[in-house]
């Protein structure tokens, strides 16, 4: 039973995963669908977290969208998830930066890896 399991899992996977970490800024591309027509909408925010693994493995990014900020949770391997791109690399000490909601302003950013 569980190699049956395994076997569907593996099937899902994607082949490419883009390299990114918790304190990345990202853009996620992913698509919407409105009735019969499907698009691409981008989420740019920072990565607060990523959980788990293999095909169940989710990273939460949380973004400022007119002064509210807004968290999501995006599947890694989802079909509804077209692509990732890092915009930028953070500097962060944690694996989970939950204390970010707390802050606002200059005090929510995240350092930047230079290069």
């Amino acid at each position: 039973m569980n190699n049956i399991i395994e076997s569907i899992e593996k099937a899902q996977l994607k082949e490419v995963v883009p390299q990114f970490n918790v304190g990345d800024t990202v853009k996620v591309y992913a698509k919407i669908k409105e009735g019969e027509k499907e698009r691409i909408q981008v989420y740019e925010g920072t990565v607060l977290k990523r959980q788990n693994g293999g095909i169940r493995e989710t990273f939460t990014v949380r973004k400022n969208s007119n002064g509210v900020f807004v968290e999501k949770t995006w599947p890694l391997h989802s079909p509804s998830v077209e692509k990732i791109e890092v915009v930028r690399r953070g500097k962060v000490r944690r694996a989970k930066l939950t204390y970010l909601r707390e802050r606002v302003g200059k005090a929510a950013k995240v350092k930047e890896i230079l290069r």
